[in-house]
């Protein structure tokens, strides 16, 4: 459900397990995370669910009401890092009533779609934290290949890039490991360069690309490793 909601959202690219594994068989890539850029995972499971009846009947009326009731709880982890950066559970509940009078009327026979009414309105409540969350990461992606003052770069229109954008180079912070925690840090990125795109290729989200001119920074035909591009922020 949580899957659908931020597809129909239009805002990111989504991959559940299944996708991944197919992807990883097809191209023979080792690491599931390193597939396209993949920003985060979202990790989660529904921590409580009850049902509940309740009614009142009366001498020539009767009511039934059924409750269900569930509450969900996700996990967002940086897939560089393996951090869980962001947490968030959510509540929700759905019921439905029936009543009669003078044996006239409905019967609340066991309705088996409140549970996904239930699930689904827990989701609703945590989906705009979710998406928020997401927002707030800077975008990026990986470069494919460096030669001359060409630079060529995974993802394209689903990402949302079009010709003309202005992307910057940045190079990855050096990792350093913490005396106080022993967790490795990484140190801050800095921008080395800046790109123009000026031509998007590829149809499917597993195969989109831009080709682009670099306007500054020195880069030796072949570089990529340690350096990414990604959005330019003020």
């Amino acid at each position: 459900m949580l899957a659908n909601r931020l597809v129909s959202s239009q805002k990111f690219l989504v991959f559940e397990r299944p996708d991944l594994t197919k992807i990883k068989r097809e191209q023979g890539i080792i690491k599931e995370s390193n597939l396209i850029g993949v920003d985060a995972l979202i990790l989660g499971s529904i921590t409580e669910f009850g049902r509940s009846t309740t009614g009142k009947a009366g001498f020539f009326s009767a009511t039934k009401k059924q409750t269900a009731r569930a509450k969900v709880e996700i996990r967002m982890v940086d897939v560089r890092t393996g951090h869980v950066f962001f947490s968030a559970s959510g509540s929700g509940e759905a019921s439905t009533e029936s009543g009669e009078v003078a044996g006239f009327g409905s019967r609340a026979d066991y309705d088996a779609t409140l549970n996904d009414k239930a699930i689904g309105a827990a989701i609703s409540d945590l989906l705009n934290s979710v998406v928020s969350k997401l927002e707030e990461r800077i975008w990026r992606t990986g470069i494919l290949r460096i030669k001359g003052n060409e630079i060529i770069i995974a993802g394209g229109k689903r990402q949302g890039l079009k010709a003309g954008d202005l992307l910057s180079v940045m190079r990855e912070g050096e990792r350093v490991k913490s005396k106080q925690s022993g967790f490795e840090i990484s140190l801050p990125a800095t921008k080395v360069g800046e790109i123009r795109l000026i031509r998007l290729f590829g149809n499917t989200e597993t195969n989109e690309g831009a080709m682009g001119t670099i306007l500054s920074g020195t880069f030796r035909d072949g570089q990529t490793n340690g350096l990414f591009v990604a959005e330019r922020r003020k």
